[in-house]
């Protein structure tokens, strides 16, 4: 499985990602392991959808960070 997640972090403004392990890749963020998050701790995370096929999944995360994504989550989930 593969999964798009949203993460709300200190700063209050989401971020979104992808991967196969959605455990261990949260373990990275509140291990200062991911760069992107590593200076906006604690994070918290808002939902995640699964997904069989990988390209689905990572193309589901590109529409999430186009502008009428960012939409979606600042309507649908923050």
């Amino acid at each position: 499985m593969y999964y798009v997640y949203i993460l709300n972090c200190s700063d209050n403004h989401p971020y979104t990602g992808c991967t196969n392990d959605l455990k261990e890749r949260l373990k990275r963020h509140r291990d200062k392991q991911v760069l992107a998050t590593a200076n906006r701790l604690p994070i918290q995370l808002i939902t995640y959808i699964a997904f069989k096929n990988k390209y689905t999944a990572y193309n589901f995360e590109k529409y999430l960070k186009s502008g009428s994504g960012r939409a979606f989550i600042n309507k649908h989930l923050i």
